[in-house]
């Protein structure tokens, strides 16, 4: 089964970048809208814990974090390419800026600007996430220092629009590529929640060309689907069959050790648990089994997450 599956929500900023990434690649996929905040049990008894947006499901596969899903739309979906030019590596390096820091700043921006506007479940979800254990003081400060923030962002739109000044139509060229996506969602996230957003890129006319360029792009062809339907359909397939051995690993994983993944930084996330399928420089599968889903194979980006073997 190779229908593509998002499970995602109509607000979030990182679920946009996926969306735009579907329609760079033309693809038809079906849509399971998810809760914004946790629980969300149906999704985790998908991923064994994992509850950020979105997710990615083929099949029995599911597919953590968009840096694996835009690795695996790649691979399955080669054409159009998110890789017009030959710079993917320095692309990928790129991404762990602008889905870190930037992304990072972008949200302290938005939080900041709606301060005690914000829901407090919300606030403190998403404060906890990107703001630390002192969430509250963090987003007081975000309101407080946002003139300062304002001008954090201010540098990197200046360099957009100056990579964009020769009137290219992507950032890359005449092709869309996996950048436009990871710099557009950011573009999207600040227009649309920070109510100085349009005020602000007004400064950058190439940007908001590009912009629009990107917002044609559209999401290709998506459908609705129930979260039961989605679990129905991973329960009567199996999981492709991967296998890797890797003896430069750093940590001396192999398959078949029953390990635990999670992000980096901690965000109140329940970790998986599962055994190691395969483990690369780039990504992490563990095997599990639920007793209404059968077997399932989850995918991590290996940066970005840690794993620590059990026992």
């Amino acid at each position: 089964m190779s229908d593509v599956i998002l499970h995602n929500y109509p607000q979030s900023p990182v679920a946009e970048k996926a969306r735009i990434a579907l329609g760079i690649k033309g693809v038809s996929w079906s849509s399971v809208e998810i809760p914004r905040l946790p629980p969300k049990p149906m999704l985790t008894k998908l991923t064994g814990g994992y509850r950020r947006t979105p997710v990615m499901q083929i099949g029995a596969d599911i597919y953590c974090d968009t840096q694996c899903i835009l690795q695996e739309l790649e691979r399955r979906f080669p054409s159009p390419t998110f890789f017009p030019t030959s710079d993917a590596g320095l692309i990928w390096s790129l991404s762990r800026w602008t889905d870190g820091a930037l992304f990072d700043l972008t949200v302290k921006i938005v939080l900041g600007s709606a301060g005690s506007d914000l829901p407090e479940d919300f606030a403190e979800d998403r404060g906890r996430l990107y703001l630390g254990a002192d969430w509250a003081a963090g987003l007081k400060a975000a309101n407080e220092n946002l003139p300062h923030l304002a001008a954090q962002m201010r540098g990197p739109m200046t360099w957009l629009n100056t990579q964009l000044a020769d009137g290219r139509t992507f950032l890359l060229g005449a092709e869309p590529a996996a950048i436009d996506a990871q710099f557009y969602h950011l573009i999207w996230f600040l227009r649309g929640r920070w109510n100085q957003g349009p005020t602000f890129l007004s400064e950058f006319p190439k940007l908001e060309a590009w912009e629009a360029n990107v917002a044609k792009i559209g999401h290709g062809q998506m459908s609705d689907l129930s979260p039961e339907e989605a679990i129905a359909r991973a329960s009567v397939v199996e999981p492709i069959v991967v296998h890797h051995e890797d003896p430069n690993d750093p940590q001396g994983l192999v398959a078949g050790m029953d390990v635990i993944v999670s992000p980096d930084l901690d965000g109140g996330e329940q970790p998986v648990e599962g055994t190691l399928v395969a483990a690369t420089s780039e990504r992490v599968v563990i095997a599990r089994t639920d007793a209404d889903v059968g077997n399932i194979n989850v995918h991590f980006p290996r940066i970005g997450y840690r794993v620590a073997v059990i026992g």
